[in-house]
């Protein structure tokens, strides 16, 4: 859709170029393939700042660069640009009617659109150690992680969702140690696991001789001790089996899993280690096997090895992005910002080693406001925790709007929308930057939030449904400007994911369903549906149609359930 009228307007500049002459520096860096700087606008369907990037190099007022560019253009008849304009320094452009009306056609058919992107991609995320249940703090991790599986994915990317297991620290080896002192209960199994895990560190902080255990198991493990590796992964399975049913209820999960020990047993680590060695810049300091990056701009070594031959998780971690490399066209990994030293160490290593370095995407905390959850002091508030209460909160929200419906519905409905306001809440606000969830914002109907965009999708289905069957229809009917404002941003759902999907931001298909489901609830305010004369009535359901395809679309694409009634 919107992407062939990108390339149409891409096409025109270009060859508005050649007429005259003008050419861009090698040097200048290519924007994600945007090199003409093309953009939506409020004063356009796309507009160009090209002339800002020619101006230094042809000497001439901005200005000037796109009249002579708008000048030299020659518009094609199967093009789907309307006309251009020149805007003082700004290059705005239109579409045309048929691309409108082609567009109408597309999304009200099977209103499924897959892009043409066709790596093979790689995404890490989650990967929190198995010592305990998922947090506040992992949530930003998992669904921004997931919701770019579920965007490369419908920009047509072969996508691996994996989880990387800390099966290897010393953090698991006292989980281990714990289970072999005192018995798991019955409550959930990562939750169980957290109380075994915090009652051994009470008794190694109490009495540290006993830590000699825990460096022994950790020594029986890497070497391949038989015994010892059951238990590890007895511990560490039973910890991911809670840590998996409380992904499932985010709408989340992997595909694979990786451990780390796999890359000690397979060599892949010695190997690193050999690698590293080679490029004479480690040395045995402080009782470790260090890494020396300050030809790379870091003033902190980075450790290998401990003093007893084991290795650490970095030098693992290395191993499995050299694995990574060499079994995707793209590695994504989804961190916090308190890993931006290692990541960057990571990838300064990567480099000495020859490998391609990984994409990542850092993202800063979450956290909830002061007071909003009631939680034992000195306890972190699992997302156990926090789903639950979201879901009491939208069952009550659900209750209050809809109390004819009976329990069942209701509870239904209320999981859904818990679901859709914590996943949209957090992703739509830019990874790197802070953000604070609130339930009472996060499930308020009338705001900009998951629900709303849940409910403008219910809204259209029961549009639909009382519609029923509609028949033929003429696109060229819809001429009003709510119409021709829906039917745009409709267009726009191939761009949206991909830009989301070249630039990993998740957030950008999050502002994208806001818009979509603002601009259907203006359209259906202004337009009568079901009630306008015939002919002109087919066309709007075409479009509500059209505009319920586009919302589940979108929806799914955000791992938020696209609701017919609530």
């Amino acid at each position: 859709m919107f992407l062939d009228f990108w390339r149409d307007v891409e096409s025109l500049l270009r060859d508005a170029m050649d007429r005259c002459g003008f050419v861009l520096p090698e040097t200048d860096a290519r924007i994600n393939g945007n090199e003409l700087l093309l953009e939506t606008s409020p004063h356009a369907d796309l507009a160009s700042t090209i002339s800002f990037r020619l101006a230094p190099v042809l000497k001439k007022n901005p200005a000037k660069i796109s009249q002579e560019l708008l000048e030299a253009m020659v518009l094609d008849e199967n093009s789907t640009v309307d006309r251009a304009e020149a805007m003082g320094p700004y290059l705005n452009f239109y579409a045309n009617r048929r691309f409108l009306e082609s567009a109408v056609l597309e999304a009200e058919g099977d209103g499924c659109w897959t892009g043409s992107m066709t790596e093979r991609v790689i995404v890490e995320h989650t990967s929190a150690n198995p010592n305990g249940p998922l947090h506040v703090g992992h949530i930003r991790n998992s669904v921004i992680g997931d919701t770019l599986v579920r965007i490369l994915r419908r920009a047509g990317c072969q996508v691996e969702a994996q989880y990387y297991v800390n099966d290897m620290g010393r953090q698991i080896a006292i989980v281990v140690w714990g289970c072999g002192r005192y018995p798991l209960d019955d409550s959930k199994p990562d939750h169980a696991i957290a109380k075994v895990y915090i009652q051994a560190n009470k008794d190694l902080a109490a009495e540290p001789e006993l830590k000699v255990g825990v460096d022994r198991l950790m020594q029986l493990y890497e070497s391949g001790d038989s015994e010892t590796a059951a238990k590890f992964k007895s511990a560490v399975d039973y910890a991911l089996s809670g840590i998996e049913d409380t992904l499932r209820r985010l709408n989340i999960s992997h595909d694979s899993y990786r451990w780390e020990g796999e890359f000690v047993r397979d060599g892949s680590t010695a190997k690193v280690f050999e690698a590293l060695e080679s490029t004479g810049l480690t040395e045995w300091e402080g009782g470790a096997l260090q890494l020396d990056l300050s030809d790379q701009g870091f003033e902190k070594k980075l450790v290998l090895k401990r003093s007893d031959g084991t290795s650490l998780y970095t030098t693992r971690d290395l191993a499995y992005h050299q694995w990574k490399a060499e079994n995707s066209d793209r590695m994504i990994d989804v961190l916090g910002a308190d890993h931006k030293l290692i990541s960057g160490q990571l990838k300064a290593a990567l480099r000495l080693m020859g490998v391609r370095e990984p994409e990542i995407v850092i993202f800063e905390f979450v956290s909830l406001p002061t007071g909003s959850m009631s939680t034992r002091k000195g306890k972190f508030i699992s997302t156990d925790e926090l789903l639950d209460e979201v879901e009491a909160q939208a069952y009550r929200e659900v209750t209050a709007r809809r109390p004819e419906e009976v329990e069942e519905f209701r509870r239904a409905v209320a999981k859904d929308v818990a679901l859709g306001a914590v996943r949209y809440d957090v992703v739509k606000v830019s990874p790197d930057k802070a953000t604070t969830f609130d339930w009472k914002a996060a499930l308020d109907f009338e705001k900009l939030s998951a629900p709303f965009i849940q409910y403008s999708h219910a809204r259209a289905c029961s549009i639909l449904d009382k519609a029923g069957d509609f028949g033929e229809f003429d696109p060229r009917l819809l001429t009003g400007s709510e119409e021709i404002d829906l039917i745009k941003k409709i267009s726009q759902f191939d761009l949206a994911v991909e830009l989301a999907a070249r630039e990993l931001k998740p957030h950008l298909l999050a502002t994208y369903a806001r818009e979509l489901a603002e601009i259907f609830n203006q359209f259906y305010r202004s337009s009568p549906v079901l009630d306008a004369e015939p002919g002109i009535r087919e066309a709007r359901l075409a479009l509500v149609k059209a505009a319920r395809n586009c919302l589940r679309a979108t929806l799914e694409t955000l791992g938020i359930p696209a609701l017919e009634s609530m």
